[in-house]
């Protein structure tokens, strides 16, 4: 199995962005590339080359679903896995985003020692199927 190194992330909150961004490179051991906002994904995440897309819900302007959708128009991302990171995880909101084609939802406030190993065990469930 290919071992995760590459994580794009997008948040538009800077705390929120810094806390992870530290949770997945010092933690984790990831090489992490932030985007601000949807637009800003869509217009650079391919030069970078992901193997995991991180995705904020609730954003200003581009939310995350419709970020992913049109994420999924590229390509070269049309089958990166992606996780939601949000505070709506209701049951019925987690099984929603699963069928916008996320593999996984992180809840927010997200523990940052333990976020890297979820994003782990996420990757790994893909890979298995």
């Amino acid at each position: 199995m290919t071992v995760l190194q590459r994580i794009a992330y997008v948040e538009d909150e800077p705390d929120i962005q810094e806390v992870a961004r530290l949770a997945l490179e010092l933690v984790g051991g990831f090489t992490v590339t932030l985007f601000s906002s949807g637009q800003e994904a869509l217009d650079g995440m391919a030069a970078f080359r992901p193997q995991l897309i991180l995705l904020d819900v609730m954003m200003p302007g581009m939310d995350g679903p419709s970020t992913l959708s049109r994420l999924r128009e590229q390509e070269s991302l049309r089958d990166v896995p992606a996780v939601f990171m949000t505070a709506k995880v209701q049951t019925h909101e987690v099984a929603h985003y699963k069928t916008l084609g996320a593999m996984g939802v992180i809840a927010k406030p997200f523990d940052p020692m333990t976020l890297a190993q979820e994003l782990r065990t996420i990757w790994e469930r893909c890979h298995e199927q």
